[in-house]
């Protein structure tokens, strides 16, 4: 179980410096949980005690309005770690964390943590660096929000979704689209009605084809240009 759970800790970009001693400590203090997908590991507020290495699976940090919608701040997947801010801060968790699919998850206490911080200032450099690059994403995430129609939005999420899982044919690039509109709209910052709108524009403009879940984008440039109207 130990030699597994280093091999996991070695790949995220947090525990990836240090030398199989440190991570052997660290995998010994690792607890492992499974989540079902939907099921949540923690809920913004709570009081927070360690991080998360998602093993396997991915999932989606996120904050819920008095309404009930969800604003998705950022979707994680394997490799990788989560919740790394309120080890640093002692403060609870600033989101809420649900499994986006069938997940993996290790859990090791800040203790040790911080413990491994003092003893090897490498780790430390690799938190500020991880924690910088979580600043910049929030940024972005602003700047969208604020500066940007929705159908700009999905469209730049469509092209995130075809340059991370999309397969070139002779029509473009194609993939399977698993969200929702519902989960659209999370992920963007609307509701399912002005996804659905947003998505036939795209179609009717001919920069996504639709086809059920299968999507098309058949001029990559031509929806790149569009993000910038």
């Amino acid at each position: 179980m130990n030699l597994h759970t280093v091999s996991i800790l070695k790949k995220t970009e947090l525990f990836r410096s240090l030398d199989d001693e440190v991570l052997q400590v660290l995998a010994a203090h690792a607890v492992e949980r499974n989540l079902a997908r939907g099921e949540l590991l923690f809920l913004a507020g709570e009081e927070a005690s360690g991080l998360y290495v998602i093993a396997k699976g991915s999932v989606r940090a996120f904050r819920s309005g008095l309404d009930g919608r969800e604003q998705v701040i950022h979707v994680e997947r394997a490799v990788t770690t989560i919740a790394e801010v309120p080890v640093f801060d002692d403060g609870n968790y600033p989101s809420s964390v649900a499994a986006e699919e069938p997940t993996r998850v290790l859990f090791i206490g800040k203790k040790d943590i911080r413990a491994a911080c003092l003893q090897h200032p490498q780790l430390a450099l690799a938190a500020t660096k991880l924690l910088a690059a979580r600043l910049r994403r929030c940024a972005e995430l602003v700047e969208s929000l604020s500066l940007q129609e929705v159908g700009q939005r999905v469209a730049k999420l469509l092209l995130d979704e075809g340059q991370r899982r999309g397969v070139s044919t002779e029509n473009g690039i194609e993939f399977d689209l698993t969200l929702t509109h519902n989960q659209l709209a999370a992920r963007i910052g609307t509701v399912r009605e002005v996804v659905t709108r947003a998505l036939n524009r795209l179609q009717e403009q001919g920069l996504i084809m639709l086809d059920g879940k299968t999507v098309t984008l058949p001029d990559e440039k031509s929806l790149r240009s569009y993000l910038k109207i």
